[in-house]
């Protein structure tokens, strides 16, 4: 059974986009409550912070972005980013390192862990 990896990069602009999401919805639910202001308040106010914690999140990764390493995946021979010691194509998941002593090794994100990396 093939597992599939998903991307770091694209996995924390999906925390950034449910943040977006959840944000809003937490703004609707503010609506909900008309009739008395403080708790729409409230709710307005953790619905606007989760967008703004979403802002910040997208501003990070974009910083993040510009220090990957772009690289050809073998598999579809598309451009992608690789960020840490291991991860997977944006586009086809292939697990990909650029560490040579972890060719050929199983794909583990644990690698990427500072404490993982005195073990390998």
């Amino acid at each position: 059974m093939a597992l599939k990896y998903t991307n770091k990069i694209n996995k924390i602009r999906t925390f950034a986009l449910s943040l977006v999401f959840i944000g809003i919805l937490v703004m609707y639910l503010g609506l909900i409550f008309k009739s008395t202001p403080i708790v729409m308040m409230i709710l307005m106010m953790i619905g606007f912070l989760g967008i703004i914690a979403s802002t910040l999140v997208y501003f990070w990764i974009g910083m993040l972005s510009t220090k990957t390493i772009q690289v050809t995946c073998p598999s579809c021979e598309k451009p992608t980013k690789v960020l840490g010691r291991v991860d997977a194509c944006m586009h086809c998941s292939q697990p990909l390192t650029m560490d040579k002593s972890l060719e050929g090794k199983d794909f583990d994100e644990k690698y990427n862990n500072k404490s993982k990396q005195s073990e390998v």
